[in-house]
C-alpha cells in the first residue's frame, strides 16, 4: 500500500492557511468615528500563521530549532554576542537583574546594596530589585523624554549603591554617553531596560547594548510579539551563561533541550559537594527558574522579526506626523521630547496635559475614548504611589515633583504599524475638536 506524504499533506495545510488568513485576519477598512484606533495591536500576515502552523506540525512544542533561529537572528539585527530568549519581558528582567547576584559573578550583588531606578517606571522593571532584597533608590524624571534625570544620579549616590537599572521610556533612549561613562567611573553594573525600545538606537548604535545586560519584551503592545515573550541580550560570556542557567532550572549544563553532552565530559564534572561524574545534566550552580517560551512562540517571532525593519520605520513615520499635526496645541500640550544624538522607536506618543484653566488630562482622555481613540497613562506614574509599593524599603533623590506630574497630567496614544494615515488625521481631529471646544466655551 502506498505511504501518503506528508510533504503533500503539509502543502495543503499551507494552502489552507493561507485561504483561512485572508478569510479571517485581513484588517477591516477603518471607518473615522465607528473604528477604534487602538494604542497597540499585532500586526502580522500569512506567515506568521504558516511558521506557527509548520512548528505544531513538527510537534517539537519546547524551545527548539525555532528558538535557535530566532536568537540568531535578533543577535544579528542588535549587533551583540548572545541572546537568551525567556517567556515574557518581565521574566527577562527578572533572570537579568537576579544574574548580577549569582555566586558565579566575581562581585555579585548583595541583599541591602542600592540600585538606582527612576521613579516613573513599569513594575517589571522595579519588582526584580525589591523581590531580590535590594534597596531601590529612585530618582525623577525628564518631563518630555520621561527617561531618568541624569543630572540627578550624583545625589543619588552613596557607598552602597552598586547598580542602575534604566529603561528607556516609551522607546526614547537616554543619554547612554552619559550613563555609561557614570556606570563604569563609580564601578556600577548597567542593566537597560529595553522593552519598549526594540531598534532605538544612540549615535547610530542599538540602545541595550551600552550597558552589562539588555532586556526586551514580546508582548503584543510591543515592537514584534510572540503572544508571550521576552529576551535577555549582552555582550558578556560570563553573564550570558548565567541567564541562560537562571532561565533553565539554575543547572549548570549548557546543552540545548534534547542535546545531551556538549561539553563531552557529562560524566567528568566534580562540583560542589557532589561525587565526582555526577550527571552534568543535573547539577545546579544558580537557584534558578524554568522561564523558557515554547517553539511555537519563537517560530511566529521569526516571522515578526523578518517585518521589524519596516514596523521601526513605521513607528517613526506615525510619531512625526502626529508631531507635526499636535504642533499647534502647544500652548497646552507638551509633546515629546528626544535628545539629538537618540533616534527612538517609538512605543508610543507620550502628551503632558500643562497646567491651563481648560481642560484636564482626564477630560481629554475620556473625550479620546469616547470618540475610539485609545489612551494610556504612562504606566504607573509615580510607581511610589502605587499600592504596592507605597511601603518598600527605598530612597529617593529630592521630591520626585515631576514623576506625580506624570501621574497626574501624562499619557500616550499609539504610533503601532497598524495605524495609518487616515486614523492619525482622526485622532488629530478629535484633539482639535476638544481643545477649540473647551478654549472657547471658556472665552
Amino acid at each position: 500500500m502506498h505511504k501518503p506524504d506528508p510533504r503533500v499533506t503539509r502543502d495543503k495545510i499551507h494552502a489552507l492557511v493561507k485561504e483561512y488568513y485572508q478569510q479571517a485576519h485581513q484588517p477591516a477598512p477603518f471607518v473615522a468615528g465607528e473604528s477604534k484606533v487602538h494604542y497597540a495591536g499585532r500586526v502580522f500576515d500569512e506567515q506568521e500563521l504558516l511558521l506557527g502552523v509548520d512548528s505544531v506540525l513538527d510537534f517539537w512544542l519546547t524551545l527548539g530549532s525555532y528558538g535557535q533561529a530566532f536568537e540568531e537572528k535578533l543577535k544579528s539585527y542588535l549587533g551583540v554576542r548572545d541572546v537568551i530568549l525567556v517567556n515574557s519581558g518581565s521574566s527577562a528582567n527578572l533572570v537579568a537583574f537576579a544574574s548580577l547576584l549569582s555566586p558565579e559573578m566575581e562581585r555579585p550583588l548583595q541583599r541591602n546594596d542600592e540600585v538606582i531606578t527612576p521613579a516613573v517606571t513599569f513594575p517589571s522593571t522595579l519588582a526584580p530589585i525589591v523581590l531580590n532584597g535590594l534597596v531601590p533608590v529612585f530618582v525623577d524624571c525628564e518631563l518630555g523624554t520621561y527617561n531618568i534625570d541624569c543630572s540627578q544620579l550624583e545625589g543619588a549616590l552613596s557607598p552602597k549603591v552598586k547598580a542602575m537599572v534604566i529603561p528607556h521610556t516609551l522607546g526614547n533612549v537616554v543619554d547612554m554617553d552619559y550613563l555609561r561613562d557614570f556606570a563604569q567611573a563609580h564601578s556600577l553594573y548597567l542593566l537597560e531596560d529595553t522593552c519598549d525600545a526594540l531598534g532605538s538606537k544612540w549615535n547610530g548604535r542599538m540602545a541595550g547594548t551600552f550597558g552589562d545586560l539588555g532586556t526586551l519584551s514580546f508582548y503584543p503592545a510591543h515592537h514584534i510579539t510572540m503572544g508571550e515573550g521576552g529576551a535577555v541580550f549582552t555582550n558578556n560570556g560570563r553573564l550570558a551563561k548565567i541567564v541562560r542557567s537562571l532561565r533553565d532550572w539554575g543547572r549548570d549544563c549548557w546543552c540545548e533541550p534534547g542535546v545531551s553532552n556538549t561539553c563531552q565530559k557529562r560524566f567528568g564534572w566534580q562540583l560542589g559537594d557532589l561525587p565526582f561524574g555526577y550527571d552534568h545534566k543535573y547539577v545546579y550552580s544558580n537557584i534558578g527558574y524554568n522561564l523558557k517560551p515554547t517553539d511555537i512562540q519563537a517560530a511566529i517571532g521569526v516571522g515578526q522579526l523578518e517585518k521589524l525593519p519596516m514596523f521601526v520605520a513605521k513607528r517613526k513615520e506615525n510619531l512625526k506626523a502626529l508631531f507635526h499635526r499636535l504642533q499647534k496645541h502647544v500652548e497646552y500640550l507638551l509633546l515629546p521630547k528626544w535628545l539629538d544624538r537618540a533616534d527612538p522607536s517609538w512605543f508610543g506618543f507620550p502628551i503632558t496635559v500643562r497646567e491651563n484653566p481648560y481642560f484636564t488630562r482626564n477630560e481629554l482622555t475620556n473625550y479620546l475614548e469616547q470618540n475610539k481613540v485609545e489612551t494610556r497613562l504612562l504606566f504607573a506614574g509615580n510607581i511610589l504611589r502605587q499600592p504596592a509599593y507605597r511601603n518598600i524599603q527605598r530612597r529617593a533623590v529630592g521630591d520626585l515633583r515631576n514623576s506625580d506630574t506624570v501621574m497626574n497630567q501624562t499619557f500616550f496614544i499609539g504610533v503601532y504599524p497598524g495605524i495609518e494615515m487616515k486614523m492619525i488625521d482622526y485622532v488629530c481631529e478629535m484633539f482639535d475638536q476638544f481643545i477649540h471646544k473647551k478654549t472657547r466655551r471658556a472665552a
